[in-house]
């Protein structure tokens, strides 16, 4: 059985995001109970309960950390159940947390050839010194059953590619470079080597493609890109100058948006994950939420646990 735990449901940046004064953002830090506080976007797995895998390293994992028993310290004066990283893109809030994990603690790393040349090229990682951490690259739509520190983990992982674009910060002078489906964003299945259950993690893609849409058909359990509520959304608040498309990201509502993209798809249960300050849908009581509840889908929250 795979146990999954939400660490952080929130885009780059959280909610609330640290200089914004939107008013979603207010209201979660008064306190209002409507607007519950979320860390940045990274999930936990395990089928033993012994051996942990992280999805995606946010800049807030230390405190993700902290704040989940299951991942704390069991043996002697130094250890950790956290067995491997999976990073699925080069985002900063996709890899910055890794910088938390350089005491010298044995895991393997886990990410896609571009996601490895873009660590291997920065010497601010190499504190990830590699006598204790392995860097392996995921191959695309391969099962790879992952090791544990205790021997066998029980999980298996397949990667694919999915619509995307590299990171802002790797954009050549500020040129759009169009999506790709070259493995710069991937989307996880994470797999019970037990039985073969699993789920879907992907927390970026700029469309739905028909190809995608027939591999999560008949899935129990999909988390999926909930950036944006409309595409314009931060232009319209004035607070960027770039659409979710641009930035690699799908809509939730609109025709093009993953509510629609989903319909008719035989889906256990459907849970947005990755959900940008600005989007309504953090709001319980927005009429944003109402309709993505109507939908089917769940709005992911921080120390959400599921199991499979």
């Amino acid at each position: 059985m795979l146990h999954a735990v939400v660490l952080g449901a929130a885009a780059g940046g959280g909610f609330p995001q640290w200089n914004s004064n939107a008013p979603g953002c207010r209201a979660a830090r008064r306190g209002d109970k409507r607007a519950r506080p979320r860390l940045q976007a990274s999930i936990a797995v395990s089928a033993n309960e012994r051996d942990w895998f992280i999805l995606n390293a946010s800049p807030d994992l230390r405190s993700q950390i902290e704040a989940t028993p299951l991942l704390h310290p069991r043996e002697g004066l130094r250890s950790s159940p956290i067995s491997g990283v999976v990073v699925t893109g080069g985002d900063v809030d996709a890899i910055a947390g890794l910088l938390h994990l350089r005491e010298r603690h044995r895991f393997t790393l886990y990410a896609p050839r571009q996601v490895l040349g873009v660590l291997n090229t920065n010497p601010i990682f190499g504190v990830l010194a590699p006598e204790y951490v392995r860097r392996v690259e995921l191959p695309l739509d391969q099962r790879v059953d992952v090791a544990g520190a205790s021997g066998v983990s029980g999980v298996a992982m397949r990667a694919f590619a999915v619509p995307g674009k590299v990171p802002l910060y790797l954009e050549a002078g500020g040129q759009d470079p169009g999506l790709s489906e070259a493995g710069d964003a991937i989307g996880l299945e994470l797999i019970d080597s037990a039985d073969g259950t699993g789920f879907f993690f992907i927390p970026g893609c700029a469309v739905m493609t028909e190809a995608l849409r027939r591999r999560l058909d008949h899935s129990a359990l999909v988390f999926f890109d909930g950036t944006l509520w409309r595409d314009d959304e931060m232009i319209r608040m004035g607070v960027g100058d770039k659409t979710g498309r641009r930035m690699g990201h799908i809509s939730m509502s609109g025709a093009g948006g993953a509510i629609a993209a989903f319909e008719g798809l035989d889906v256990g249960r459907r849970v947005f994950i990755h959900i940008n300050n600005s989007n309504p849908v953090l709001l319980e009581d927005s009429p944003e939420r109402r309709e993505a509840e109507l939908a089917g889908w769940e709005i992911a929250y921080d120390g959400m646990e599921l199991r499979l």
